[in-house]
């Protein structure tokens, strides 16, 4: 597994924990550029890359993966402003999610995304009212399917069982006469999601695969274009021992075999690959500060001042057994010998560790700590006005230089949407 260097693009991590305070988000945006590059390098032409705001959704990040040529994928009504803000051509933009409310379909409208995936039949009523009230036609649509096969290699399958995503396949199937009688949607093709996390190649290809046949066969039945496809992606990141990361050649070389059939038969359908944490989680490190190191029964414990309230990702992606993100000291004692802590935040809760028994040389309160592969998921996907800490500073290094993209939540942010009931007795 990689390890990070104790410098990002010439600036030292200390430095930089010394300028912005800790706990902190660093982004290298060479290493995003650089993710981004070589995968673009081994994919078909045909396909658009799309960035799954979901992953991390920093304006900055997604402003820079759009200069590099991505579009963007959003889930929530904020994620479709991030977006447009970022400089994403609303051309470029799909916005799914299975409980769209009115505000968010209508600012889709509004902006004139690509599309919008629709996840149920109720969904599709929903919208074409909408659109009718605001006489507007012809608006477009990507049906989300739930396909009936089933993925393997991922750490969060997606199709094959019961979910609130999506529309089952045999639901669709049957669905003709329904969407016919929609006035002012234009449906333009299928988005489906098997999973996320896949390390083996071969598995992305088979999903691919099984995906384009289903969209091919859903349009003949349901006599709609195939204009656009969305077949996911989730690819992993190896973030654990024993784990190695995907063979980019190999993908290529297989998606290559999948598409170009498919692009023969349907040479105007936009491919679209929709990518998340593949794009961000290595470039990301965060970085804790020990405030104490005290044992326990035998088990040496570091307690920083950053735990799972802003990296709930670290307490082990989707595995029921702790295992650790690669983490290292950024103290001077990098050499002599290891031993194990398990390093926790400042949380009152047993389950706020970040890693468990992990060898690390000699820890002493002051020191700093990173926690490496760390830009997806992390203060999108925690739990940070736990305890009230609120949200920690995010930096992005490009250029040379340490930019600041998000403030540190202070108290006043944490309290300033609360209101203070007077319970003072009243005189009379």
């Amino acid at each position: 597994m990689a390890t990070s260097k104790t410098h990002i693009q010439g600036i030292a991590t200390t430095a930089l924990a010394e300028e912005f305070g800790t706990p902190l988000f660093v982004y290298d945006a060479d290493i995003l550029e650089g993710t981004y590059r070589k995968l673009r390098d081994v994919l078909p032409a045909c396909v658009d890359v799309f960035y799954s705001l979901k992953a991390n959704p920093n304006v900055s990040v997604c402003a820079l993966l759009n200069s590099l040529g991505t579009g963007a994928e959003v889930s929530s009504y904020a994620e479709l402003v991030t977006t447009l803000r970022a400089g994403v051509a609303p051309e470029d933009i799909i916005f799914l999610g299975p409980g769209k409310d009115e505000r968010e379909l209508t600012a889709c409208v509004e902006a004139g995304i690509h599309a919008i995936v629709c996840e149920s039949l109720d969904e599709l009523d929903l919208l074409d009212s909408l659109l009718a009230a605001a006489g507007r036609d012809d608006f477009p649509v990507l049906l989300r399917v739930n396909p009936a096969f089933g993925s393997k290699g991922s750490g969060l399958a997606m199709g094959g069982k019961p979910r609130q995503f999506g529309i089952d396949e045999a639901e669709l199937r049957g669905s003709k006469h329904r969407l016919a009688a929609l006035r002012h949607i234009r449906v333009k093709g299928v988005h489906a999601y098997m999973g996320t996390r896949f390390l083996n190649h071969e598995d992305v290809v088979h999903n691919t695969r099984q995906i384009l046949a289903t969209a091919e066969d859903l349009a003949g039945r349901l006599g709609f274009p195939l204009e656009t496809v969305d077949f996911g992606g989730g690819l992993g990141v190896a973030y654990f021992d024993n784990e190695e990361d995907l063979d980019l050649t190999a993908l290529g070389t297989g998606l290559a075999d999948v598409l170009s059939s498919f692009s023969a038969r349907n040479p105007h359908c936009r491919m679209i690959m929709e990518l998340g944490r593949f794009l961000t989680a290595a470039a990301g490190t965060y970085i804790i500060r020990a405030r104490y190191v005290k044992d326990s029964m035998g088990e040496s414990f570091v307690v920083a001042d950053g735990g799972t309230n802003h990296h709930m990702a670290a307490v082990g992606v989707g595995s029921f057994v702790k295992r650790n993100f690669p983490i290292r000291h950024l103290g001077s004692r990098t050499a002599g010998e290891l031993r194990p802590y398990s390093v926790t935040g400042p949380l009152c809760t047993p389950n706020d560790v970040i890693a468990k028994k992990v060898q690390l040389p000699e820890v002493r309160p002051g020191d700093l700590l990173a926690v490496e592969r760390s830009g997806a998921y992390g203060p999108t996907a925690s739990p940070g006005r736990f305890l009230s800490h609120g949200f920690p500073a995010e930096v992005m290094v490009h250029g040379g230089r340490a930019h600041l993209v998000r403030e540190r939540d202070t108290t006043e942010d944490v309290l300033a949407k609360q209101h203070l009931v007077d319970f003072r007795p009243t005189s009379g």
